[in-house]
């Protein structure tokens, strides 16, 4: 049994290292890059109908790679939680009481701090920022609750997690309508509008609103995973 392991892991070893040197081969490590770079510089507005080059990039011409980074974020916050998990009812720390000041700021500032959030994934096919960025700006706004406000009884579960999950979905499904309609996952298929307009680059703002609450609610539910004791 241990000998046929070791055939196996040879020769899976081998087809993994045949597949690295066809694509060596194929293309040469320093001749392809500049080609690539040029063609998205080139070629990124008229393709995508983003004016953020970044985003064309990350949602569009590598949008399976970003399903992946958004997979391992999802997996990261299943295994905190799976550590972190009591199967006695747990209770929320708790700190010190903060101070007036604080807590006036925190309720103050939260509201403003979501919406900041919205806005950077709202407009990453404008400007600089996106799903990611968003967000984690909509979990820092629930990180200063959690450390400004005298009451925090921790985040609605249930709410959190059809949100994150809705976020995946929706994912996946534009990507598989890209498939249909377009040939291929995550194919531009909706109108593309005008560059520098709101309602432009087809489907690449309604995935980074997407991400924007997945990643938004899986790092408020770390967070708030860690506020928990036994």
């Amino acid at each position: 049994m241990r000998t046929m392991k070791k055939i196996i892991s040879i020769v899976l070893l081998a087809i993994v290292l045949i597949g690295i040197v066809i694509c060596v081969a194929e293309r040469p490590f320093g001749k392809s890059q500049s080609q690539v770079r040029r063609y998205y510089i080139e070629n990124g507005i008229k393709d995508t109908g983003a004016t953020n080059i970044v985003t064309s990039v990350v949602l569009n011409y590598r949008g399976f790679d970003t399903l992946g980074e958004v997979t391992v974020l999802f997996l990261a916050a299943i295994g905190l939680s799976a550590v972190l998990y009591r199967e006695e009812k747990t209770q929320k720390k708790q700190g010190r009481r903060s101070s007036l000041i604080l807590y006036t700021g925190c309720r103050f500032l939260f509201p403003l701090i979501l919406i900041f959030g919205a806005y950077i994934f709202v407009h990453g096919h404008l400007t600089p920022g996106g799903g990611f960025q968003g967000g984690a700006i909509i979990a820092s706004g629930f990180l200063l609750t959690m450390l400004g406000c005298w009451k925090w009884g921790g985040i609605n579960k249930t709410a959190f997690t059809i949100t994150e999950s809705l976020g995946g979905i929706i994912y996946v499904v534009i990507g598989l309508l890209g498939l249909l309609y377009g040939g291929y996952f995550l194919a531009n298929y909706l109108p593309k509008g005008f560059p520098n307009e709101l309602f432009s680059a087809g489907i690449i703002p309604i995935i980074y609103i997407a991400i924007g609450f997945k990643v938004g609610t899986e790092l408020t539910g770390i967070l708030d995973n860690l506020t928990e004791e036994p």
